[in-house]
């Protein structure tokens, strides 16, 4: 079989792609192709159509936004995702952002590398504990939930959270709070934690007037999908004090770069989207992937098809 691949992979997961199929890189034979690995390219109905004898589409990840599903299906062509494999990883981050705003560390890095003159412990710098915050899920799901035992058990954070699917019954079982309307999550929650999908109903899902919903002193994490928050939106709170700070390991543009009006604020953290990009979950990921290309390949289904 042929693969292209022109994105990076775990060594291991390379390695056993070898072993089975010839890799191309050259979009010029993308003609030739059986299947696609795809991390952060865009799969549009055009780009697809010019590999004629393309079989799979492997979403290297959670995320199908860039890929044009509708023509997958026309052309029965198989689009799979891995969903879960990277989730200990994201959610990791989200708490680590959490950490790092609540205790202002990227200022104090940019003040101490910059040679900033500043006492010991300066007035500044003084930041607020994770323990008996609240953190709110806008979105519950396996990144959410694993985020949220992380802060529970371990800083006793207070958890609640708010998706179209939840209910009352669910949310006692995961043991958070349930919050019937997204705006109550966003208006109590000291943390917001953006955790949704990017759909067609979920562009700028949280804008100016949920953004004016949140406390002063609350902070905006978003390791979803940039297009999930309004850019311009989350400027103007940022700058005239509506929230305290916000992390985004998500852009629409990515990566992001100092053009973006966001990136130099002192009350905001740009990562340029390395929520999965750890040597364990991209091995898990990675592996899974291609295990399932070589079923599909050989005719089986795959564990997660995206329809």
């Amino acid at each position: 079989m042929k693969v292209f691949l022109c994105e990076n992979i775990h060594s291991d997961a390379l390695r056993l792609l070898q072993s089975r199929a010839e890799i191309i890189g050259d979009w010029g034979r993308i003609g030739e192709v059986d299947a696609i690995i795809n991390r952060n390219l865009r799969l549009d109905r055009e780009l697809l159509a010019k590999a004629q004898n393309l079989k799979v589409v492997a979403i290297h990840g959670t995320g199908s936004d860039g890929v044009d599903l509708e023509y997958c299906k026309e052309k029965g062509i198989v689009a799979f995702n891995v969903p879960y494999q990277n989730s200990d990883s994201v959610a990791e981050l989200i708490v680590a952002l959490s950490l790092v705003m609540l205790r202002k560390l990227h200022l104090a890095d940019r003040l101490v590398c910059g040679g900033a003159e500043i006492t010991t412990a300066p007035a500044v710098l003084m930041g607020g504990e994770l323990a008996g915050k609240t953190l709110g899920l806008v979105g519950v799901g396996d990144i959410a939930r694993r985020a949220a035992r992380i802060m529970k058990d371990g800083f006793g954070v207070k958890v609640i959270g708010y998706s179209p699917t939840l209910t009352a019954e669910k949310a006692g079982a995961l043991g958070i709070g349930f919050c019937p309307t997204m705006r109550e999550v966003l208006a109590r929650a000291d943390i917001v934690n953006v955790g949704v999908h990017l759909t067609k109903d979920t562009v700028n899902l949280i804008g100016a007037k949920e953004l004016t919903a949140m406390k002063p002193t609350a902070i905006l994490i978003n390791t979803a999908r940039g297009g999930v928050v309004d850019a311009d939106a989350l400027y103007q709170a940022l700058t005239t004090g509506k929230i305290a700070g916000a992390a985004c390991d998500v852009f629409t543009q990515e990566p992001p770069t100092k053009e973006n009006p966001l990136v130099g604020l002192e009350n905001f953290v740009a990562t340029p989207h390395i929520g999965a990009n750890t040597d364990e979950a991209l091995r898990r990921v990675g592996v899974t992937m291609v295990e399932q290309i070589f079923a599909v390949m050989d005719g089986q289904e795959p564990d997660y098809p995206c329809r």
